[in-house]
């Protein structure tokens, strides 16, 4: 079995934290490892005895590879790093997938999860999975179903046969129906009924059974997904699809272009306290609270305050007499929210999106291959960043053609090239670097290298950026 794990989303409800340069599957949204990583335990937490694995797939972006490298690194994951050159929704992305998977020589089965959900309950997910895998062996498009605790309108449902959610059995059963996100007054009808599941788009079955099923109802996905493995390039621990291919694809989810369609999908209960944490009321719904009722993160007092949610990222947040609120508290941007409107959050994005803010994309601290950097302060002139490398990494020979650089190391070792000049630098030395010069920047120690940059000119952006050579594949 490959597991399979679908990365690419952009998770706006949980805005001002997850932004699309950075989205929530790689953020500590409920405990010190982010959800992605959590996806990960829940893969090597299953019952090996029972099921062969291989590495892990994954599929994600450009823009988030070395995001999703990094944290395969602290998880000591090996896997397979699918890049999709645009996005084209789950069919096309699990077809890349499955002909990736059998280019390998074998056909596996797979295992297709989401990187940003919740599941609680191991030992019932394990059991899922084990009845999922017989059914996919035998040929079978398994689509796992939430057992419903509660009748919720942000999910789509399934309507499955000769089930009864209150006298559960973990077994295959025949899907009647997918429904789309129902009204409160429907979605009570179907928690009061008993045959409905919440859809939680995680999948099992064949690669071969896969592509053959959406050969039939959508041929042109097929394909471009074959084509787009086939002219592939290896870039580094990545595998590029084929751009010109891949954006040929029609656009369209797993559901809507198999899954209704096909006379072989089967659907198995899952009842392991699941939550894809959608929203931030979610959130609240899935962590630890305390005797109020609040869940509080980072430096936070609430005072009077009950059945809310507190994250602060920077600073001294404090909440006084209110109830079933949502406030976030990041480094550019603070949301205070009643949490029962926090759904609406994405008319809060929509507007920045109208209003060109760089908040809906990017934060004020910024990840790279090498490490990252905050940026401190700017004027129409200048800008402060605190830049951090990490040990053995470096950035690129590069030069620009706007703007001069001062760099002071407050932590570690930096190894600098200025020109045809190499010089080492330790705490509290510096260094200038004249506009046009060609230079570079390397941490050849063993602890991160920490250094306030100020830049001065008359362009600043990001895109100054000349590249020569780069060891993360960027010139």
């Amino acid at each position: 079995m490959i597991p399979v794990i679908l990365s690419g989303g952009s998770g706006t409800r949980l805005w001002p934290l997850s932004r699309s340069s950075y989205p929530k599957q790689f953020l500590p949204i409920t405990e010190d490892k982010t959800l992605f990583q959590l996806t990960l335990d829940r893969i090597s937490n299953l019952n090996q005895s029972l099921i062969n694995f291989q590495n892990p797939i994954i599929v994600t972006n450009e823009g988030h590879r070395f995001i999703v490298a990094e944290q395969l690194r602290q998880q000591q994951v090996n896997a397979k790093i699918l890049l999709e050159p645009v996005a084209r929704n789950t069919a096309p992305a699990i077809a890349a997938a499955a002909e990736l998977a059998l280019s390998y020589g074998e056909d596996p089965v797979l295992l297709i999860l989401a990187a940003d959900h919740i599941i609680e309950d191991q030992e019932a997910f394990n059991k899922s999975v084990e009845v999922g895998l017989q059914a996919a062996e035998a040929g079978q498009l398994v689509t796992f179903g939430v057992v419903p605790t509660s009748p919720e309108t942000g999910y789509g449902y399934i309507k499955a046969q000769d089930i009864n959610t209150f006298e559960l059995e973990i077994q295959t059963y025949a899907i009647e129906k997918f429904i789309e996100k129902p009204n409160l007054a429907t979605a009570q009808e179907y928690i009061k009924e008993g045959s409905y599941l919440w859809n939680s788009g995680m999948f099992m079955f064949k690669a071969s059974v896969y592509l053959e099923e959406l050969e039939k109802y959508n041929p042109a996905i097929v394909e471009n997904a074959k084509a787009s493995i086939q002219y592939s390039k290896n870039d580094l621990d990545f595998v590029r699809l084929d751009k010109e291919h891949f954006e040929q694809s029609p656009e369209d989810s797993i559901d809507y272009a198999v899954m209704e369609h096909t006379t072989k999908a089967v659907v198995v209960p899952l009842s392991a306290h699941w939550n894809d944490v959608g929203a931030w009321k979610s959130v609240w719904e899935v962590s630890n609270k305390d005797i109020n009722g609040n869940v509080l993160r980072g430096d936070t007092i609430a005072e009077g305050t009950t059945n809310s949610l507190v994250y602060a990222e920077h600073r001294l947040v404090s909440v006084l007499g209110l109830e079933n609120v949502v406030v976030i508290e990041t480094s550019d941007a603070v949301l205070v929210a009643n949490k029962n409107k926090v759904q609406d959050i994405k008319k809060i994005v929509e507007k920045l999106k109208q209003s060109k803010r760089p908040e809906v994309d990017t934060h004020r601290k910024m990840y790279r291959p090498w490490g990252s950097y905050d940026s401190i302060d700017s004027g129409s002139r200048y800008q402060v960043k605190c830049i951090v490398v990490n040990p053995g990494q470096k950035l690129s020979l590069q030069m620009h053609h706007h703007r001069a650089e001062h760099w002071i190391v407050v932590n570690g070792t930096a190894k600098v090239r200025k020109g045809n000049e190499t010089v080492l630098l330790t705490e509290n030395q510096s260094i200038y670097i004249p506009l046009g010069e060609i230079h570079a920047l390397e941490n050849p120690g063993k602890v991160p290298l920490e250094l306030i940059e100020v830049q001065s000119g008359s362009y600043l952006d990001e895109d100054d950026i000349i590249r020569f050579e780069d060891v993360y594949g960027r010139v």
